[in-house]
């Protein structure tokens, strides 16, 4: 009889409406693949909070088990690279979008792409980062590459959510100048713990002037947002500064002309963290286990059950998450 286990389920009514639940499911259910992984922990995304809702851009067909974050031990292996007991981390690719995802206490994945646990690492803490903690380290490999923290001021937009709050505590370790863009008041004593020299509102962010250029204020930028903020940003940026762009969550909508590009040669550079290279993704965990690790990696997460899920699904929607949200999966 194949083992069971427990695991957030999202199903489609017959009146269009997504239902959530935890319920039990079998391992002989799980799709094919190299390795099984038995879950410890995983992490709440933006992305994982849309395919619970039934976004079918996500996810196109349900019942479906998101999460597109699991750190566990191997169970069973079909590959030579890992061994049974090898701790182990799984961010994106298709995990939790159209292959069943990280918010159980098994998955089944193929080994490309499976990442050893770095020394130095936890399971938990390797969660606390996820997908948002190698979005923030590619977005700053892009950026430290051609920009000294002498160079001046980073602006990180959208700082209060996980890929921002992780930006600003790996910059601000890294000796850079930060300034955080939060549309919460309350999250300004949090931002300043993280190392952030200066919180401004999003008004403070955005300018619909729609003059081609503004006034230089940031040698870089790290947005994780789109939309105005994005826009504001990098007619914003000064001479060979660098802007990355990881999210659309204000809008997917960029009103920009060449100016910035060719008048001051900004350079504005796409983050895509789901198809990263295995080799460069392997180089960036070791970085964030190591000296790349921030100080305050334990209070940027809050711990939930799988049970706890529905909640912070609805929070996250409405733009109310400050850090990380980190499953317990019991696995």
């Amino acid at each position: 009889m194949s083992k069971t286990f427990l695991a957030m389920v999202v199903e489609e009514r017959e009146d269009g409406q997504f239902v959530r639940a935890v319920r039990e499911r079998r391992v002989s259910d799980l799709p094919a693949g190299e390795v099984l992984i038995r879950v410890g922990w995983s992490s709440l995304n933006y992305k994982d909070a849309l395919s619970a809702s039934g976004n079918k851009g996500v996810t196109r067909t349900y019942p479906h088990t998101h999460g597109i974050d699991a750190a566990g031990i191997v169970e069973e292996s079909q590959s030579g690279e890992f061994k049974p007991g090898d701790r182990v981390l799984v961010t994106s690719y298709d995990l939790g979008m159209n292959t069943s995802g990280g918010f159980s206490q098994y998955i089944r994945v193929p080994a490309a792409w499976v990442v050893p646990l770095p020394d130095g690492l936890e399971l938990r803490a390797s969660m606390i980062l996820g997908t948002a903690g190698l979005t923030a380290a590619m977005s700053i490999a892009a950026l430290s590459e051609r920009l000294a923290p002498s160079r001046g001021d980073i602006l990180v937009t959208g700082a209060s959510g996980g890929v921002g709050s992780l930006a600003v505590a790996i910059l601000a370790k890294l000796g850079y100048a930060v300034t955080a863009v939060s549309g919460k008041e309350e999250a300004r004593e949090f931002l300043a713990g993280l190392g952030a020299k200066a919180v401004i509102s999003r008004a403070e962010a955005s300018d619909s002037s729609g003059r081609p250029l503004l006034k230089p204020r940031w040698a870089g930028v790290i947005d994780t947002v789109g939309g105005e903020i994005l826009s504001t940003a990098v007619k914003s940026t000064g001479l060979q500064g660098i802007v990355t762009c990881c999210g659309n969550v204000a809008s997917p909508d960029l009103h920009l002309t060449v100016f910035p590009f060719i008048l001051r040669g900004v350079s504005l550079i796409g983050i895509d963290s789901q198809n990263f290279p295995m080799e460069t993704r392997r180089a960036l965990w070791q970085k964030l286990a190591g000296e790349w690790r921030p100080a305050q990696l334990d209070i940027l997460g809050r711990e939930v059950p799988l049970s706890g899920l529905d909640a912070e699904i609805a929070l996250i929607l409405q733009g109310g998450q400050q850090g990380r949200v980190i499953v317990n999966c019991g696995g």
